[in-house]
């Protein structure tokens, strides 16, 4: 059976749509749709019923995939005990991580692996936790950062193993004019009334915030809805708007702005996610290692 093949299957059972798995395997999609019709043909049975514009695995289908899943796990787990036989920390080694861990340490991260270990290539890309989290499943990427904000622990899939990484703090960012410049500490009762710029890359932080205004009696007025970091920074430089954004966005690269402590602490945790199996892998355990080590710093 043609692991291709399997694997567009897959695809299909995730993403629901010939387009959506035609950007994921990077092919087009009258090439997907031939693999599952090549498929079908060689098992000699329907896999996939079209719904509107999408699809739905037929009983035939979802038990394939299910063996799939358990096929794709042997072979990584394989791959890594070669890999741990011959004790090379070489190849490649595929990392997603969202745009505010990745800026505080990616670079870093891949600064000192590539001086320790020349040979191992790390492929990054950008990615919010939630598609970090599905590249992962279907063999896109081999590490994902993850947060517990936009991904709870009781949504993680049975195939997939995590690491504690570190805590992030949100912190309130204001212009360099504003009352609550030069202050170090406030509270999210103080922020009732200002005007609000918000990142909308993730609806759970939106989500968040909202929440945490209201609990103190408050809804927060937006004013802004950004998709990049440089505008929301620009908007409070200039005294237009205030945010909370998290720790570790608030350290890298502010200038003429000032970051406040809040009480109490809103905080989120960081996970290190990769298939099981996979531990064992020397490229992985070097990353990690380094990784680990970047976020203490």
């Amino acid at each position: 059976m043609d692991l291709g093949r399997l694997r567009a299957l897959r695809e299909l059972s995730l993403r629901r749509t010939m387009a959506a798995v035609a950007e994921a395997l990077y092919v087009s999609p009258s090439a997907v749709s031939q693999q599952i019709s090549l498929l079908e043909e060689e098992v000699g049975i329907k896999l996939i019923e079209r719904r509107g514009r999408g699809v739905e695995l037929t009983v035939a289908g979802q038990n394939l995939v299910r063996r799939a899943d358990r096929i794709f796990a042997e072979i990584e787990s394989a791959r890594a005990d070669i890999a741990e036989l011959k004790q090379v920390i070489a190849g490649e080694l595929r990392v997603a991580a969202f745009p505010s861990v990745a800026a505080a340490l990616i670079p870093r991260t891949l600064r000192s692996l590539s001086g320790e270990h020349p040979q191992l290539a790390i492929l990054f890309e950008e990615m919010e936790p939630e598609q970090s989290l599905a590249a992962l499943r279907s063999w896109q990427t081999d590490v994902a950062l993850i947060d517990d904000l936009n991904v709870p622990p009781g949504a993680l899939d049975p195939s997939i193993e995590t690491l504690p990484l570190m805590e992030d703090v949100f912190h309130a960012i204001v212009g360099p004019q504003h009352p609550l410049a030069n202050i170090p500490t406030t509270s999210l009762d103080t922020l009732r009334g200002e005007p609000w710029v918000i990142d909308t890359a993730s609806s759970n932080y939106t989500r968040m915030l909202t929440e945490a205004c209201q609990a103190v009696g408050f809804s927060p007025r937006i004013i802004a809805r950004c998709k990049g970091f440089e505008v929301t920074v620009a908007l409070i430089r200039e005294g237009c708007a205030i945010a909370i954004l998290p720790g570790l966005r608030a350290s890298h690269d502010l200038e003429d702005v000032w970051v406040c402590r809040l009480t109490p602490e809103i905080r989120r945790r960081i996970f290190v996610a990769f298939r099981k199996g996979e531990k064992r892998s020397p490229a992985l355990q070097a990353f990690l290692t380094e990784l680990k080590q970047q976020a203490k710093n």
